[in-house]
């Protein structure tokens, strides 16, 4: 799985490279298409604005017979791919339990300036599918355009954990979390290895965690890519922008009502703290709990299963937010200290503030919840925090499975 780079003032692809960790002889062939179409093949200092690609890696356990044209051939690459990729390996010397790198060069393709919609998602649903056919996918429901509400459940273990993103339409940036913690996590199953240090076999077998990696799809599309003319929320989504057409720090969805607010726990309590009259950006907590198909969907599917735990993942902060006016059990305060511990990310208790998704969770089934504010920075954050964020997080999004 690869994601894209903005190219910054001063870069070159060996400064790219090493700010990444990578070599640079893999930077160089896996963005070389890219760079061809882009006319930047050979250059050193390449242009600010541009888009590079980010390589990403998972791991393999060599087993008995196995050879590197075999193990090249299983995953749809070359034997001189892996070797370029890890130069100690001679492929006369191979050692049974020996790991080796695994280049992952699928792209996310997208257009300059965007970030990560709808149709990226559906696209990597799809190929992670054909890619690991044990994953199980579906669908909570639809949103108010119609559009699925896609979910990921990976395990089949009796511990039920529930990850989701992009509630807020303005940090998608959650959504390819969770989508690349997916990837990753499925890779180390199927490659029978570890991830942040555990058995991903082992973890599977015991835990069935379910993902709703994007909550908001109207509203992530409408924050990246604006509104036209033949829109049927045209006119009003510009009324409730107050006229401007950058739709950039909307968190609403389509009908401009605050999907995190949506929720019954003190849902009266929040709509009369936000004092938001009608639709907008932000902050409107709508005409009832639940009255949005989005908030209706992650409710009822919520309802129909037995969840251990669940965590809301939001941007941004570095914080993490673990209690609800005492309704959460005793083991909470632990189990976030535990997660502060795992990613630095400090764990705050937090008041007044009602009608979220995890406020709903803890107050409805007494079990812990967490909302998790991403990275640092202002909404949306900029796609290049993925790496350090996926780095600061995944300690944190496997300790979920085992809590």
């Amino acid at each position: 799985m690869t994601f894209p780079y903005r190219i910054g003032r001063g870069d070159t692809w060996e400064r790219i490279a090493l700010r990444y960790g990578l070599p640079v002889s893999e930077w160089f062939r896996v963005s070389r298409e890219l760079r061809e179409r882009q006319g930047l093949y050979g250059q050193r200092q390449v242009s600010a604005g541009r888009k590079a690609v980010q390589p990403a890696y998972s791991s393999y356990v060599l087993k008995a017979g196995d050879t590197i044209d075999g193990v090249a051939q299983r995953f749809g690459l070359e034997g001189a791919e892996l070797l370029e990729v890890n130069p100690g390996i001679h492929h006369r010397h191979l050692r049974i339990g020996q790991t080796i790198v695994l280049p992952q060069v699928h792209e996310i393709m997208q257009a300059e300036g965007e970030g990560y919609g709808y149709a990226a998602l559906v696209s990597q649903l799809k190929r992670l599918q054909r890619d690991y056919p044990f994953l199980e996918t579906g669908s909570v429901g639809r949103t108010v355009l119609g559009q699925t509400i896609p979910y990921i459940r990976i395990g089949s273990g009796s511990r039920e954990v529930h990850y989701n993103g992009a509630f807020h339409a303005n940090e998608w940036m959650t959504s390819l979390l969770l989508m690349q913690f997916v990837e990753s996590y499925a890779a180390a199953w199927r490659n029978g290895d570890k991830i942040a240090g555990r058995d991903a076999r082992r973890l599977a077998e015991e835990s069935s965690l379910w993902i709703v990696p994007m909550v908001n799809p109207d509203g992530v599309d409408l924050s990246l890519h604006g509104v036209a003319s033949g829109h049927p929320y045209y006119e009003r989504l510009l009324a409730w922008n107050g006229g401007s057409a950058d739709f950039s720090g909307w968190k609403a969805n389509i009908r401009g009502v605050d999907l995190n607010d949506q929720f019954p726990a003190y849902w009266e309590t929040e709509r009369d703290r936000r004092d938001v009259a009608g639709p907008g950006p932000r902050d409107y907590t709508g005409a009832s709990p639940l009255s949005e198909p989005e908030a209706a969907a992650m409710a009822a599917f919520t309802a129909s299963r037995d969840f251990r735990l669940v965590m809301a993942f939001h941007t941004q902060g570095r914080e993490i937010y673990w209690n609800y006016r005492d309704y959460e059990p005793g083991e909470s305060a632990a189990m976030a200290q535990r997660l502060e511990e795992l990613s630095g990310y400090r764990a705050v208790k937090l008041t007044g503030s009602d009608a979220g998704y995890k406020d709903w969770f803890i107050r409805e089934y007494r079990k812990p919840g967490f909302t998790i504010e991403a990275g640092f920075g202002v909404n949306p954050l900029p796609v290049e925090q993925l790496g350090s964020i996926y780095r600061e997080l995944l300690p944190l999004l496997v300790e979920g499975l085992l809590l």
